[in-house]
């Protein structure tokens, strides 16, 4: 037993745990907010559920465009300054939304946080990888979801403890608080290189050009909006589904974004030992039946039960699907990372997370219309989602670059044939 917790070690450089330690106390921040935002838009601003989610995808959509231009920018000077630039940028929007009083002031501060939001992902990214080796990428890929999600659970905890929409004053705690985690970070990121030169460094930046003519990169993306488009009902409209239809208290709603995120603190890191060596596309394949699966629990648990035994279904439910994040998190990064070339690394990330920002447009847009319309058709609408994506990731392996397709570590990677995913 002690030698398997010691090999649990992602044995990651010092400067790596700096990054994790900022990243820590901004996904606190995340965690106070994000659970509550629409809430807090619906419950306390009056905002229309369906105009909530457009107000939700408002953030993604401006983060398209930033997300793009930061990937460029951390290529030509460095992830660490355009990292930077991002925290405040986000710090400045989320601190001025307790004068939310209208639809369009939502719209607007959304859409500068969005574009904070944009600019984070792939400089944060891009660093990570500059800062880790290439065998322990994931590792620290790994980590990186054990440490926002720790932040994030304990965040939404705190905020459930905190909010209520009996006393709208409540929620401007929780744009305080994150706004103050963005500082901090921004902070840390002081006491952190901009990361190694790898060979490439001395190279052409290249373009974006050069990376669309990557398919299988193109393909594993489009493949990677799918999959958090099914994320984003889970994420962003649970809480609301389970507040509105089910009657689950912000404690309740508090409780399963903690127990979530809790449980994937507790097994993100084995799960990621268990996928090492083993080929990375069934994992994913996996991971999409286990979330088809937690969303069908969460349309019995808001169907047939309320209050306080619906907040324990989704509970439940919530800790599946946390199954899932943990495979997606020990395979998605570090399949990007291994497919970008060194001079090309931001590009790559901006693009991943350019299907994150894509999803999570199409799922609060599209989802909080039908939340507001037909909200018990949503969660086989995305488990069907999630099916179809898994069939789709096992079809791609094959497009993928050998060397990609199992992860470093494990039996495999000493010569005998991969098995599945766990």
């Amino acid at each position: 037993m002690k030698n398997y917790l010691r090999s649990l070690n992602p044995r990651l450089p010092r400067d790596v745990w700096t990054l994790q330690a900022g990243g820590l106390a901004n996904s606190f921040g995340n965690g106070v907010v994000i659970p509550f935002l629409i809430i807090y838009l619906h419950n306390v601003r009056g905002v229309s559920l369906g105009v909530a989610g457009l107000v939700a995808a408002s953030n993604s959509v401006c983060a398209l465009a930033s997300g793009l231009g930061a990937g460029a920018l951390a290529d030509r000077l460095g992830p660490r300054r355009t990292l930077t630039v991002a925290l405040l940028v986000m710090a400045v929007a989320y601190g001025l939304f307790p004068l939310i009083h209208e639809a369009w002031h939502a719209v607007l501060l959304n859409s500068l946080a969005g574009i904070g939001s944009g600019a984070f992902w792939p400089s944060q990214s891009s660093l990570l990888t500059r800062l880790t080796p290439t065998d322990r990428r994931h590792a620290a890929f790994a980590q990186q979801r054990v440490t926002m999600n720790l932040g994030a659970g304990l965040g939404g905890l705190v905020a459930g403890a905190i909010a209520t929409t009996a006393h709208p004053w409540t929620f401007d705690v929780l744009f305080f608080i994150d706004t103050a985690t963005f500082v901090v970070f921004a902070a840390v990121l002081t006491r952190v290189p901009d990361g190694r030169r790898v060979p490439g460094d001395q190279e052409s930046p290249g373009r974006y050009a050069d990376l669309v003519r990557d398919s299988a990169f193109m393909r594993f993306a489009a493949l990677n909006v799918l999959f958090i488009v099914a994320a984003t009902f889970m994420f962003e409209l649970l809480p609301p589904f389970a507040k509105n239809q089910a009657g689950v208290s912000e404690q309740g709603v508090g409780a399963i974004w903690f127990v979530n995120a809790f449980l994937i603190v507790l097994i993100q890191l084995p799960i990621a030992k268990l996928v090492e060596g083993r080929r990375r596309m069934r994992a994913l394949a996996l991971m999409a039946l286990v979330w088809a699966v937690s969303l069908l629990i969460v349309l019995a648990g808001g169907a047939w039960l309320e209050d306080g035994a619906a907040a324990l279904v989704f509970i439940g439910a919530a800790a599946l699907f946390a199954v899932g994040e943990c495979l997606h998190g020990a395979t998605q990064g570090p399949i990007v990372a291994d497919l970008a070339p060194p001079q090309l690394v931001g590009r790559y990330m901006a693009v991943s997370s350019l299907t994150w920002q894509v999803a999570f447009i199409i799922g609060p847009a599209g989802g909080g219309f039908l939340l507001q319309h037909a909200p018990f058709a949503l969660w086989p609408l995305g488990s069907g989602v999630c099916l179809v994506a898994g069939v789709w990731a096992l079809a791609l392996e094959r497009a993928l670059p050998e060397a990609t397709r199992v992860g470093p570590g494990g039996v495999a990677a000493e010569g005998v044939p991969a098995g599945g995913a766990g």
